[in-house]
């Protein structure tokens, strides 16, 4: 399916759902009830991929990040900057979108919005504070116990959805939070002693401490960007959505590289390099792939935004963290207890409650129709 395709889908269905009560008669309803089961596949086919991405970027980021760290890296402003300045690979897809602007007039409608643009700023510069506070809390800590706090942040992304989008809560979804969360509270009791070699005993209550806000900051960054999303003077198109994207991250890693500077990472980057265990050029094919995956990753998150709601995102983030826990027992060693195989199984009862509860309600929302016309 290419990106103009699954572009047109989901426009159709967004525009489909301003549309009033479908006129009388049964050949126009067949028509929209064919017309509406095309876009809302490619909307569905459209959020897979995103979901995909974000499975990459949010198992593959915090493997790469620790591998960094494990064998010499300790540059804490630069492994921030990683996360967001793979930036320059969005010009690839925006290119292909702008070439071919004639078949597909849509793709070419870029940023007209001032306050669109502020919002991708401010938003990127919080993001770049989310990623520092991250990886300084991910140097002290190993990866899961770091997914585990990490985890938390669906906590705070529902109490945060609730209050600057009104988010409607179903049993589903409730039901999706308190399951989840009891999952990374069970991992929680299993953490005794597991404190890395050579972090001390205030370098590892700093690396949780930092995790935490890290959850806490990041449960508030995605409904900002839903709210941005919202309030845009224009329909948000999947172009509009990597302008957004390359401007926030721009704008993190501007962040970041202001940090760099002050804390003269670039000038350490050769010598750290030369000491690196695993060599100086795995020692770059390490960065380069942490900012690469890092950026599918959020292509992912600010997708399923796009698609859905900044909850829904959440909840994806947090049902990959038993993945993740997996992906650093098989890289890392990391020990895999019961509560780690509890805490898998709670994460696939939750994930499985909201997307049925989702499943229902979309249901429901393409019966209406039908009813109001038989009503006549």
């Amino acid at each position: 399916m290419s990106i103009e395709m699954i572009e047109e889908g989901v426009i159709n269905h967004q525009a489909e759902t301003n549309q009033n009560k479908l006129s009388a008669g049964h050949g126009d309803y067949e028509h929209h009830e064919d017309y509406s089961k095309k876009s809302l596949m490619a909307k569905w086919g459209l959020l897979f991929l995103y979901c995909i991405c974000s499975a990459v970027g949010t198992i593959g980021g915090p493997l790469l990040l620790r591998l960094y760290f494990l064998h010499g890296g300790n540059r804490k402003w630069l492994s921030s900057g990683l996360q967001t300045a793979g930036f320059p690979i969005l010009v690839i897809p925006l290119a292909i979108l702008y070439f071919k602007r004639d078949r597909t007039p849509c793709s070419v409608q870029f940023f007209a919005s001032p306050k669109l643009l502020l919002s991708s700023i401010i938003i990127g510069i919080l993001l770049g504070v989310n990623n520092f506070m991250y990886s300084y809390g991910l140097s002290f800590l190993p990866v899961s116990t770091s997914s585990i706090l990490i985890s938390t942040q669906l906590i705070f992304t529902a109490l945060f959805a609730f209050i600057m989008v009104r988010q409607k809560f179903s049993p589903y979804s409730i039901n999706s939070i308190v399951v989840m969360t009891l999952g990374s509270v069970l991992l929680g009791f299993g953490k005794s002693g597991d404190r890395p070699e050579g972090v001390s005993s205030s370098q590892y209550l700093l690396g949780f401490i930092l995790s935490i806000g890290a959850a806490a900051l990041g449960g508030f960054v995605l409904p900002c960007t839903e709210v941005a999303y919202a309030k845009a003077s224009k329909v948000m198109t999947y172009p509009i959505v990597l302008q957004y994207q390359f401007c926030m991250a721009l704008s993190a890693t501007i962040f970041c590289i202001i940090g760099m500077l002050v804390n003269k990472d670039f000038s350490a980057m050769q010598r750290e390099a030369n000491d690196y265990e695993l060599g100086a050029t795995k020692y770059y094919l390490v960065l380069v792939s942490s900012a690469v995956v890092w950026q599918v990753m959020y292509i992912g998150t600010l997708g399923i935004i796009f698609c859905t709601t900044s909850l829904f995102a959440g909840v994806i983030s947090a049902v990959l963290l038993p993945l993740t826990e997996i992906a650093a027992v098989i890289v890392f060693h990391e020990k895999f207890t019961g509560e780690k195989g509890m805490a898998l199984a709670l994460g696939l009862w939750g994930f499985s409650s909201y997307f049925y509860g989702s499943y229902r309600e979309t249901k429901n929302q393409t019966k209406r129709p039908r009813e109001d016309d038989t009503s006549k």
